[in-house]
């Protein structure tokens, strides 16, 4: 099962970020837990100098910005 991580303080922002990642998993099919992260000591374990971000599987795949979800999709397919 892929493990998506929100990281971000919970801002419209982070918000829309997951709105995009759920309808990426749904888009594919597949099962996929997202979870919001808003601990700043477990952001900054990451590489990330902007919120929101996105961890797909612990790999920081966006940092800073609202990926479309086309964008989800492709890096969800790894």
């Amino acid at each position: 099962m892929t493990i998506i991580k929100i990281l971000g303080s919970g801002c419209n922002n982070c918000v829309r970020l997951a709105a995009n990642a759920h309808e990426a998993v749904e888009q594919l099919g597949i099962e996929a837990t997202i979870e919001k992260v808003t601990d700043y000591n477990e952001i900054h374990s990451y590489p990330i100098l902007a919120t929101p971000g996105l961890v797909i599987d612990e790999k920081l795949v966006s940092a800073g910005r609202i990926p479309n979800v086309e964008e989800i999709v492709t890096w969800l397919k790894g």
